[in-house]
């Protein structure tokens, strides 16, 4: 039996074959992720893989259902697998914002699921490192949270030579349209064709832009000259006064197609051009409020980065670590008779943080020393004397083949110290 179309295995390291996908990367890219949201003080959350197909419909209208796994449950409810984090997050700060002193700054690695056609960087289910800053007007923390992404990709090895910011904001562009069109009804169809306008021909954005009435020469002039707002630059010099100003840059071309982002937007694209983006976010001032029926109204802005074009990213650049097994020490048991006594050894090293192996069941010497190189252990253990007071252990390191007979307290130092 195979797996669903679009969706994945996550295999240990070493990989049978190239094409399957490594938990090992997995959680090298989760353990970065974290630790960099953590380092600028952000606080990890979670909601649930289920929600009510309403909150996903009120954001982004009942065309987006086309797009879900949703169904009606048993309790005769109408649910859909999360497409995305934004909307249960509005959900929980509508429900709990008392409790938490503003500005807050959160984060989650969740799980998502879209039922649509699979393409490159793009399958039906993907993690996504999602940050969020909530209660702050100023452009401060737009800048604090495109750094936050820019250092989230350097923590993985990406320099300024491998990736960029797009920046952009729905403002100007909603000051350009305001000059140009009365008719408001007609801006997101506008931005549909903005948002677009790099990955169409030029004749069928420029037809489309002249039953707007716009000229695509107008448009494509105001994108080349990227030249940024008071509030684009206040957020560029923030970056710059960071040391991280190679990594940004205008580009007015970024529009994001959601309709709900309420000023800067952002995305990041690998600079050779081979991927999809690589994350996206921006403001959103009116999602809360939108969530909680108008009872709650909080500003609010953030980004998503999903794993699944950043994976191919790191490979592609040669940046994924060479992973295997992590067993430090294999406890060798030669003598059934000291079996019992060895399994204390085995307890007191994991107590200890070592992590330990052994057979379980009874195996010739030579067969055990071939697991411990099988599971890619630096050193074996065997316990000589197992007398109180006394006890010793033969510690060998099988990369130098030095061995050591030592006090079990004296073991645990010994292998920190070889690295």
């Amino acid at each position: 039996m195979d797996r669903l179309p679009g969706f994945r295995d996550f295999y240990p390291e070493p990989l049978p074959h190239k094409d399957l996908w490594s938990a090992d990367l997995r959680h090298h890219i989760f353990s970065r992720w974290r630790a960099t949201a953590e380092s600028y003080g952000f606080r990890e959350y979670d909601g649930p893989p289920l929600e009510p197909l309403e909150l996903f419909t009120i954001k982004s209208g009942d065309e987006i259902v086309g797009q879900l796994y949703n169904f009606v449950d048993k309790g005769d409810r109408s649910i859909a697998l999360r497409p995305e984090m934004t909307p249960t997050l509005a959900r929980m700060v509508a429900a709990q914002e008392r409790a938490y002193k503003k500005p807050f700054k959160w984060f989650s690695i969740p799980q998502l699921f879209r039922y649509e056609r699979q393409q490159k960087g793009r399958l039906r289910e993907h993690f996504q490192l999602n940050c969020d800053i909530i209660g702050e007007t100023d452009s401060a923390a737009d800048a604090e949270l495109i750094a936050l992404l820019i250092d989230s990709l350097r923590a993985l090895g990406l320099t300024a030579e491998d990736f960029v910011i797009r920046l952009s904001s729905r403002n100007a562009w909603q000051d350009f349209f305001a000059l140009r069109c009365p008719d408001e009804s007609r801006a997101y169809e506008f931005y549909q064709v903005i948002d677009k306008i790099d990955r169409t021909a030029p004749e069928e954005s420029d037809k489309k832009l002249d039953e707007l009435g716009f000229s695509g020469t107008e448009v494509r002039d105001f994108i080349a000259a990227g030249k940024p707002t008071d509030e684009l630059k206040s957020i560029i010099d923030n970056i710059g006064a960071r040391g991280l100003g190679d990594f940004i840059k205008v580009d007015y071309g970024v529009i994001r197609g959601l309709a709900y982002y309420t000023g800067p937007v952002f995305e990041a694209f690998d600079r050779k051009g081979e991927f999809r983006a690589i994350a996206g976010g921006g403001r959103y001032n009116h999602l809360i409020k939108l969530v909680s029926g108008g009872k709650i109204d909080l500003p609010a802005l953030g980004f998503g980065m999903g794993d699944v074009v950043l994976s191919e990213l790191l490979k592609a650049r040669n940046l994924v670590p060479e992973f295997g097994n992590r067993i430090a020490v294999f406890v060798l048991i030669e003598d059934e008779a000291s079996r019992s006594d060895s399994l204390g050894l085995v307890q007191f090293l994991r107590e200890a943080g070592v992590s330990t192996d052994f057979s379980l069941t009874p195996m010739k010497g030579n067969k055990q020393f071939k697991r411990a190189s099988e599971l890619g252990a630096k050193f074996t253990a065997r316990l000589e004397s197992s007398q109180p007071g006394a006890a010793r252990v033969q510690l060998k390191n099988l990369n130098t083949r030095e061995e050591r007979t030592l006090a079990p307290e004296e073991l645990v130092a010994a292998i920190q110290s070889a690295g």
